[in-house]
């Protein structure tokens, strides 16, 4: 990693004012007064004037449209959220927050988005840092600046790009402390604007926005649903990826897994959706197995959960139990057509119209009457339910919400959402699981160490449900072929 400047700590507003503070143990005392008026001129004007809007433009000005339409009045302040230090003097890859992207498509740190109320609507600005300052230096001397992290579009090519008048954010929390009327503001990201604005919100109206943005995104539009099938596109690659290199994984541990996945999403993709987890033998039990430094061994199962998420942040979400050495045994192939079985079944009850609730009672109702007839738990089946028994081995629930997070709408109501009825556009995983932990007395041995999940993303359509990764063999006999003719 190239070595840090020693850039001041100051704000570049003061940077010409007091002297540059250094980096303890930087190499440099100092600038010369010679070289901060070199570094000022020289350089060639590369201002973008041919930008067109961004693809989703027309969908995020519906958004904003939508928003200010339930909140008349109030001033809306949508935050991206800051830097987070990683250690020391270096910090996590950014990602905006999604209330802030899925309005605006922008995804620069620091922005703010801020819908002021003008007559029955609301005129909306994004508050962004412009280019950095060259006059003062603050664009080779400030750890942020263009010559250390890249160039960042000027205030004229975000308008450009993203359809709405952009200021200088560094203006924006002074403007928000003088401001008067109702306001409210997404919590969480941006320390500064939120301490701005401390005495002229509460938590509770800024819940009833943070919700309304988790519920708008339910229903995904025509460019979602692109994005969620380019998401699932590229994650069947990067499982394909990983069936070709298992005897590599074999040779080393489950990293070998996770770093194969990781290259296809980086590849083609901003980033995985969530930590990949790639969970051989035993570990297959452990529902968010994300440490990935267990062996893999022949004659086990590796469960690989992961997914691929797009440059517009939306992300896959994909689970495969695969034999590593390319067929089931007897007990594996047993238990994974139950899995198998019970993910047909909720599948089938992902209809428009239907409860949310419905996939979920199917898949687990098949999965309890497979635990009552092998004998691990006693019946009746709707006893059995009514107790939850067939929870000690499926644990979790049978899905969830799919978009922009993976455990998308997190926010919304539980009326809308688990008690809710599913609607054309809505996303959603299937992925029941049986879970046999090594220590589980209550099994035979020979069940004991086995995890299955199969999991995948459907869409509810106008006439049923489509599955965005159907392209990835599911049924055992399927999955072995695929596996044979992937490994040539």
């Amino acid at each position: 990693m190239t070595a840090v400047a020693e850039e001041p700590s100051d704000t570049p507003e003061t940077a010409e004012e007091e002297p540059i503070k250094q980096r303890k143990n930087g190499l440099y005392p100092g600038v010369s007064d010679e070289l901060a008026e070199n570094m000022k001129s020289g350089w060639a004007d590369t201002e973008l004037r041919d930008l067109q809007p961004i693809p989703q433009a027309a969908q995020t000005a519906a958004r904003r449209a939508a928003l200010s339409a339930r909140f008349p009045g109030e001033r809306l302040v949508i935050p991206a959220g800051n830097l987070k230090t990683r250690s020391n003097d270096t910090e996590y890859a950014f990602r905006a927050s999604v209330e802030y992207a899925y309005l605006t498509g922008n995804q620069t740190e620091d922005g703010v988005l801020v819908l002021e109320p003008e007559g029955e609507g609301h005129e909306a600005t994004i508050y962004l840092l412009p280019r950095s300052n060259r006059e003062n230096g603050e664009f080779w001397l400030d750890g942020q600046g263009e010559l250390w992290v890249g160039r960042r579009h000027s205030l004229t090519e975000a308008e450009r790009l993203y359809g709405i008048p952009a200021s200088d954010v560094r203006e924006l929390a002074g403007a928000l402390r003088e401001a008067t009327g109702p306001v409210r503001v997404v919590r969480g990201y941006d320390a500064g604007i939120e301490a701005a604005l401390t005495d002229k919100v509460t938590a509770e109206r800024d819940e009833e926005l943070r919700v309304f943005l988790s519920e708008a995104r339910l229903v995904k539009d025509e460019f979602e649903i692109g994005e969620l099938q380019k998401a699932v596109d590229s994650t069947v690659r990067g499982f394909e990826d990983v069936v070709k290199v298992l005897d590599k994984a074999e040779a080393t541990s489950e990293r070998y897994i996770e770093g194969t996945f990781f290259l296809r999403a980086r590849v083609e993709g901003n980033d995985v959706g969530y930590g990949t987890i790639a969970a051989a033998g035993p570990h297959a039990c452990t529902l968010h197995w994300v440490r990935n430094d267990g062996p893999v061994r022949s004659g086990d199962l590796l469960l690989l959960d992961a997914g691929v998420e797009t440059h517009t942040y939306y992300t896959a979400d994909v689970t495969r139990t695969l034999p590593i050495n390319g067929r089931f045994s007897d007990i594996q192939r047993k238990i994974y057509d139950a899995v198998y079985e019970a993910q047909e079944a909720g599948i089938a009850a992902v209809q428009p119209g239907a409860k949310y609730r419905d996939f979920h009672d199917a898949a687990q109702r098949v999965l309890a009457e497979k635990l009552v007839e092998w004998g691990l738990v006693e019946g009746p089946v709707e006893r059995v339910l009514e107790l939850g028994l067939q929870r000690r081995w499926t644990l979790h629930g049978t899905g969830h919400m799919l978009g922009m997070d993976v455990h998308d709408c997190a926010a919304a109501r539980t009326e809308t959402y688990v008690d809710g009825v599913l609607e054309p556009g809505m996303c959603l995983t299937v992925e029941p699981g049986l879970y046999f932990q090594a220590d589980d007395l209550t099994v035979p041995e020979e069940y004991r160490g086995i995890g299955v999940r199969i999991e995948d993303d459907i869409l509810v359509t106008e006439d049923g449900n489509r599955n965005l990764s159907a392209a990835l063999p599911r049924r055992a006999d399927e999955v072995e072929a695929w596996m044979a003719s992937v490994k040539g």
